[in-house]
C-alpha cells in the first residue's frame, strides 16, 4: 500500500523523522550518533542536501531539510541505507556496546522478515515526509523538534539538548554538529 506521505516538490522544505526499529535506544551512543553525523555531513557536501534543523533523540531523528541539487527522496534513500551499514560494521566491530548481541539479533530478525531487506533492518521503513509550506507549519515543527527531549524529561529547556539545532535557533554564534540554514521567512 502507498503511503501519502511522499516528497512532491523538491524546493520545498520537508519535516522528516527516522526511527530505529522497535524504539531501541541506539543513539545513546556518541560512536553511533557520529555515524549519523558524518553521513548527513557527507550528504550536505555532496548530494546538496540542506538541512535547517535537527534533533537526534536516542531512538528516532527529526530533520527538517530541503536540496538545492538532488532529489531529496533519493538524498533520504542513500542516507538511511548507508547509516544502516555503517551502524551494522561498527556494531560487528565493536567490543564496548553491551547490548551488541541483543541489538543485532533484533535488527536481523527485522531484516529477515521485511520484504526489501534480505539479513538486516536498522531503520523502521518510510521516513514520514510533511512539506512545511506555510510559516504556521514552519513554526510547529521547529517547537516540535526543538522542544521533544525536554517533553522526553531528558532536558529542562531546549537548548540544554547537545544533539540539536536549538541553540543554533536561540543563541547567536551557536555551533553545531551540522551545517544549518536558518529557514528564513
Amino acid at each position: 500500500m502507498p503511503s501519502s506521505y511522499k516528497i512532491t516538490d523538491n524546493n520545498a522544505l520537508y519535516f522528516i523523522t527516522f526511527t530505529v526499529v522497535n524504539w531501541i535506544n541506539v543513539f545513546t551512543r556518541d560512536i553511533f550518533r557520529d555515524i549519523f553525523y558524518e553521513s548527513v555531513n557527507f550528504c550536505i557536501r555532496k548530494k546538496g542536501l540542506q538541512i535547517h534543523a535537527y534533533c537526534i533523540m536516542t531512538n528516532h531523528i527529526h530533520l527538517i531539510a530541503s536540496t538545492n541539487k538532488n532529489s531529496l527522496s533519493d538524498i533520504v534513500r542513500d542516507l538511511k541505507a548507508y547509516t544502516s551499514r555503517q551502524i551494522r560494521l561498527c556494531l560487528e566491530k565493536t567490543t564496548v556496546e553491551s547490548r551488541k548481541k541483543w541489538m543485532m539479533n533484533t535488527f536481523i530478525f527485522r531484516g529477515t522478515y521485511n520484504v526489501n531487506n534480505y539479513d538486516f533492518q536498522f531503520w523502521e521503513k518510510g521516513y514520514h515526509p510533511v512539506i512545511l509550506n506555510t510559516n504556521f507549519k514552519i513554526d510547529q515543527r521547529l517547537e516540535y523538534i526543538h522542544n521533544n527531549p525536554v517533553k522526553q524529561g531528558l532536558v529542562l529547556l531546549p537548548q540544554h539538548w547537545l544533539h540539536s539545532s536549538a541553540t543554533f535557533y536561540n543563541e547567536e554564534n551557536a555551533l553545531t554538529f551540522i551545517p544549518l540554514i536558518r529557514i528564513e521567512r
